[in-house]
């Protein structure tokens, strides 16, 4: 029986149901299903009633749940000491736009509170890092989190979020997303990625017809092209810095604007690995001071 399974039993108990545990956990329904009568049959009791059309815990799985929290916390804290030394080397995949803004925050967090921790980065697409972690070439990857057909054998940790918005050039007078579209010509952000994907789905549904004059795959190389008042884009500005050096006018989208979701991705196998928490402690410490100094 796994450990996690009994922070599975808690979390159902908190969220009401195995659909919203599933969410929390990052977990299918259906595995959340099978870890909970794996339990019972590990404890040889009855944890759920089901013959409503929401299962409902039991006594005995109130009792479990406070019989094991206080070791599990106790666990967690002794798995987390930093007197234990963290070490090793880690593959990390990263796609391109997030590398200025995540990079070199998360080498000096490990540099300075797990030196022994090495990290080799490489850049990469999505797909193709997702399909390194997954063979085993890559430990873990950072990348743009796919809309659908998440891949199971994979554990995901959400990072960060980002609206696609419209840039037109920095002369253009303030006007409609559709309206700049409408008047300009189209530069499209490569669609084989995420974030140009969702672009184009938001282009087609508004304009059926508009088709792009041109198609680059890197945002830098986009702005410029907008910057010097050669068409429009919609695209995902990770490091807003970049309209600095090529200034444009930034169009938001609205409610319905498409958001382009940033998550660490490691396999489900390595989930406890010391390394990877450190890596993922690094990460999530290096974007919330990066929101603190926004915010300032």
């Amino acid at each position: 029986m796994k450990l996690e399974a009994f922070s599975t039993l808690q979390a159902v108990i908190e969220e009401g149901s195995f659909a919203a545990t599933a969410a929390v956990m990052h977990l299918t329904p259906s595995a959340v299903s099978m870890q909970m009568k794996q339990l019972e049959q590990y404890v040889g009791q009855t944890l759920f009633d089901r013959s409503g059309l929401q299962v409902r815990p039991t006594a005995a799985a109130v009792e479990v749940v406070a019989a094991m929290r206080d070791g599990l916390h106790h666990l967690n804290a002794l798995r987390r000491r930093t007197s234990v030394a963290i070490e090793g080397t880690l593959r990390l995949g990263m796609i391109e736009s997030i590398q200025p803004v995540l990079l070199p925050g998360t080498m000096r967090y490990l540099r300075d509170r797990y030196p022994r921790l090495a990290v080799r980065p490489m850049r990469g697409r999505s797909a193709g890092l997702m399909d390194a972690v997954k063979a085993g070439q890559l430990d873990a990857a950072v990348v743009a989190q796919p809309e659908k057909g998440r891949l199971a054998s994979l554990r995901w940790h959400p990072l960060t979020q980002r609206e696609i918005v419209l840039v037109a050039p920095p002369g253009e007078r303030p006007d409609s997303a559709e309206a700049l579209l409408r008047r300009h010509d189209w530069i499209r952000y490569d669609r084989s990625t995420a974030t140009g994907a969702m672009a184009a789905r938001y282009v087609h549904a508004r304009m059926p017809d508009k088709r792009s004059t041109l198609e680059l795959d890197t945002v830098p190389a986009i702005v410029a092209m907008v910057s010097a008042g050669l068409g429009v884009s919609l695209v995902q500005l990770m490091d807003p810095g970049i309209c600095q050096i090529y200034p444009v006018r930034i169009v938001r989208l609205g409610a319905d604007a498409p958001t382009l979701r940033i998550s660490l991705v490691i396999r489900k196998a390595d989930q406890d690995s010391r390394p990877l928490l450190a890596l993922h402690e690094a990460m999530t410490a290096t974007l919330g001071g990066r929101a603190a100094y926004a915010a300032t």
